[in-house]
């Protein structure tokens, strides 16, 4: 099926910056334009469907420094970098000498001088990625930090751009907590007309009030919806997609000993599903999921399920973002 088959539009071939231009950052899905946003989503789906992997990162280097747990985004920013030519190093939570009392300045120099491109997951403040992107010669993405998941969102939208063949006009329903994946989502989707994004999630599990704010204002200005609520009972129909995340997220417990039970209306059924979607709507998750409890086992794994697509996307996504940053990929018009 043809790009213009789905209604995505063709993406030219990419066009490299000169030496001098600035270095691009990914630190939270704002740093991104409304345009960029659409740009690397397409780039993504260019990527996926192409017959031979760009080699837009031949000659340099990209390091990757979980310093949390990681199956989907790790793999997929390590294998994808190799598959843009580059070549690659890993660093895990314990294996730099900010452990043995370096400062995090001299370490970002350091890696300056080695990395054209640094992936972090810190699952702390976006504060200590901002130290390593002061380096002009170094890009910095975000791959998780207490606030944001910016790549997450970007993994989400190529997802549903590739399924439906656009994003505007899209309605989209996220149950569950409001944590960074629905943060980013909210202020991605808050960016592009015609889309509506609702966030059904218990009281006092929602958005960040200045996230949710933040979303409402861009939304009153793109032509967006941005909407939350804690009723799920009162959802109504007509969804295309139906997205849920895990409960605890990075598996870290809450402290109401009775929160499961405020939870429990917003588990992702086959019942509730079937009850707020529109003709040809989709399930999405962005993994990992804990079955049987942010959601069935038949909704997760059935013919209506795009979580295994979307895990796919990570690495289509993670080229789409290394190849803007890394190789100075200009934005096409």
């Amino acid at each position: 099926m043809s790009d213009t088959q789905t209604g995505i539009l063709p993406i030219p071939p990419i066009a490299v910056r000169g030496g001098g231009a600035p270095r691009r950052h990914v630190l939270s899905i704002l740093d991104l334009s409304a345009d960029e946003v659409l740009y690397l989503c397409r780039r993504a789906v260019a990527i996926k469907r192409s017959d031979a992997d760009p080699q837009t990162l031949r000659g340099r280097t990209v390091g990757v420094y979980f310093r949390k747990t990681s199956t989907r985004t790790r793999t997929g920013f390590l294998v994808g970098a190799g598959r843009l030519g580059a070549t690659t190093v890993a660093f895990g939570s314990t294996e730099l000498q900010t452990n043995t009392g370096e400062s995090l300045g001299d370490t970002a120099r350091t890696l300056a001088g080695y990395l054209d491109v640094l992936v972090m997951r810190t699952n702390e403040s976006v504060a200590e990625m901002q130290a390593f992107a002061a380096h002009p010669s170094m890009s910095v993405i975000n791959a998780l930090s207490s606030d944001e998941h910016p790549t997450q969102a970007l993994t989400d939208l190529s997802s549903m751009l590739e399924h439906f063949g656009r994003l505007e006009g899209l309605s989209v329903l996220y149950l569950g907590e409001g944590n960074r994946t629905a943060a980013s989502l909210a202020l991605a989707m808050s960016r592009i007309p015609g889309t509506r994004l609702v966030v059904a999630a218990p009281e006092g599990y929602g958005l960040d009030p200045r996230v949710l704010a933040k979303a409402l204002e861009l939304a009153a200005a793109s032509g967006a919806v941005v909407q939350q609520t804690h009723d799920a009972d009162g959802l109504e129909a007509g969804f295309d997609v139906v997205y849920t995340s895990r409960w605890q997220e990075m598996g870290v417990s809450k402290p109401d000993p009775e929160w499961k039970t405020r939870f429990a209306p917003f588990r992702v059924t086959r019942a509730l599903a079937e009850r707020v979607s529109a003709p040809g709507a989709v399930f999405m998750h962005d993994l990992p999921a804990v079955r049987n409890e942010d959601v069935d086992d038949e909704v997760l794994d059935g013919e209506r399920s795009l979580a295994w697509v979307q895990a796919q996307y990570k690495m289509w996504s993670a080229m789409s973002v290394m190849e803007w940053c890394g190789a100075g990929v200009a934005d096409e018009g």
